[in-house]
């Protein structure tokens, strides 16, 4: 954990235990760094990157309805890239795009990781979250386990 909460460091994240799941609340500034912090709670929650761990840069924009959309649509970019490429980002760039945001990840093979817990499989829609607060932007999101 980043932080000890919203509203009491300027950005940062945390998990909690949800029910058969995990639950990932991040703050930030700004709704860019808040996606970042929220990517950064959802790896955290399950592995460990090595420091300076080789990476390979991909990048992707993602729209969405609203900003909840957006924030699940780029942890869904990262759920799909360890699926399909065994890769975890261990460094993350967002910034804003007319109706979404453009993602850069620095990703790392996931066989240098050590896992921690357990891997995310989806975002689930429930109690889905991502706007302004008094102290700058917040989410909250619900991953599948």
């Amino acid at each position: 954990m980043t932080g000890v909460g919203p509203g009491q460091s300027p950005r940062g994240h945390r998990s909690l235990p949800h029910t058969g799941d995990l639950r990932v609340e991040a703050w930030a500034r700004t709704r860019e760094e808040c996606i970042v912090e929220a990517v950064r709670g959802m790896v955290g929650s399950f592995a460990e990157l090595p420091p300076g761990a080789s990476v390979v840069t991909r990048e992707c924009v993602v729209s969405g309805d609203d900003d909840g959309r957006i924030l699940a649509a780029v942890l869904e970019e990262v759920i799909y890239r360890m699926d399909a490429a065994d890769e975890l980002p261990a460094d993350t760039t967002v910034t804003p795009e007319p109706g979404g945001v453009r993602v850069r990840f620095g990703m790392a093979d996931s066989s240098t990781a050590t896992q921690t817990g357990a891997v995310p499989k989806a975002v689930a829609w429930h109690g889905l979250r991502l706007g302004r607060d008094a102290h700058g932007w917040a989410c909250q999101v619900t991953l599948d386990v």
